[in-house]
């Protein structure tokens, strides 16, 4: 997840109290953080936070020294929060399409959603829609990256992870520092997670050995991931052509019931294959088109950037070099399937 920084916001001369918020609430995390070393000999933090801050240490060192990932001086500091999130994200979607409301900022292009630092601000934005055009979800978010405009820190909201999915998260930002294009927000989603995913795996294999408690973990982790990335792939292919062969026929029940099914078919076909409890509360969520889409954000085709990596041998660093490759490219989507069709045929 990315925020958008205040000082690129503030270089247009529209949304100004956006920005001025934008502005406000980072200057406070700036003013407010302190380096990693002065909060381990502090008192505040109990054993395991302290722990935990270490272990943050060890995944950027492994990051940038054996992954290849960009050195920086991100997560080198520290940032007690005085709520439970640190940013607020608001999505929408039309209400009868699979077609997210996209914002437009400078620098970063077009995103499928717009960041926060009070919830009440973020559920004001979302009410503004209309609700018979519009489908919106709020949600809390724990961590984010400024792309390389700040040093982004280590925050309190971190901490509440587990190991395995806080190394994830580390790995998941310093990606995006690494490799962002842009207007493509999905398309560095995506890829931030298959990737963060692999390098915590890797992490624990250097780490720990094959033999690691962790990577057993993490590998059913993955089990998982494929597999819901697939289910979430067909359904939205799915219920994108549901949509468009019933345009103009559509109503509140008929599409009520069209998302109970994939709420369903999940709890059939998929619940009894998974090995951790990551999903298992998708079938219990209140399904709009907003909500989906911010799965597809981060679940959706999978598949093309594990066949890349496994094409390079599940090389990381060969895989990243082939992914920063698609910078310059105005649709890496497809660049990314022309590239697996083409390894398919070989």
């Amino acid at each position: 997840m990315l925020m958008l920084s205040a000082s690129v916001l503030a270089s247009t001369a529209c949304q100004m109290s956006y920005y001025a918020h934008s502005a406000y609430h980072q200057a406070k995390l700036i003013r407010s953080r302190q380096s990693i070393q002065n909060a381990l000999a502090q008192t505040q933090l109990n054993d395991e936070q302290k722990r935990k801050l270490k272990l943050v240490l060890e995944t950027k060192a492994f990051g940038e020294n054996s992954l290849g990932l960009t050195p920086s001086n991100n997560y080198t500091s520290y940032i007690e929060l005085e709520e439970p999130y640190v940013t607020y994200i608001v999505q929408a979607a039309e209400t009868y399409q699979l077609k997210p409301y996209l914002w437009s900022f400078p620098f970063v292009g077009d995103v499928p959603y717009k960041g926060f630092f009070r919830r009440a601000l973020a559920e004001s934005e979302a009410a503004q829609f209309d609700r018979k055009k519009f489908d919106t979800y709020v949600r809390g978010v724990s961590a984010y990256s400024t792309l390389g405009w700040f040093e982004d820190s280590v925050l309190s909201s971190m901490l509440r992870y587990e190991d395995r999915d806080l190394v994830e998260l580390i790995l998941h930002e310093s990606i995006h520092t690494t490799l962002y294009i842009k207007s493509a927000a999905e398309f560095n989603e995506r890829l931030a997670s298959f990737m963060g995913h692999e390098g915590m795996k890797l992490f624990y294999m250097n780490k720990e050995g094959p033999h690691s408690t962790n990577l057993k973990l993490a590998e059913d982790d993955s089990h998982d991931q494929r597999l819901f990335s697939e289910f979430l792939t067909k359904e939205i292919d799915l219920l994108k052509n549901w949509y468009e062969s019933q345009k103009g026929k559509i109503t509140s029940e008929s599409k009520a019931r069209r998302l109970r099914y994939i709420q369903e078919r999940f709890s059939e076909d998929l619940r009894p294959h998974l090995k951790t409890q990551q999903y298992v509360d998708f079938e219990k969520r209140e399904l709009n088109n907003a909500l989906l889409l911010a799965y597809r954000t981060y679940e959706y085709g999978h598949e093309d950037f594990a066949r890349v990596f496994d094409h390079f041998g599940r090389d990381f660093k060969k895989t990243l070099a082939y992914l920063k490759s698609l910078e310059k490219n105005p649709k890496p989507d497809q660049a990314l399937k022309d590239f697996v069709s083409g390894v398919a045929k070989n």
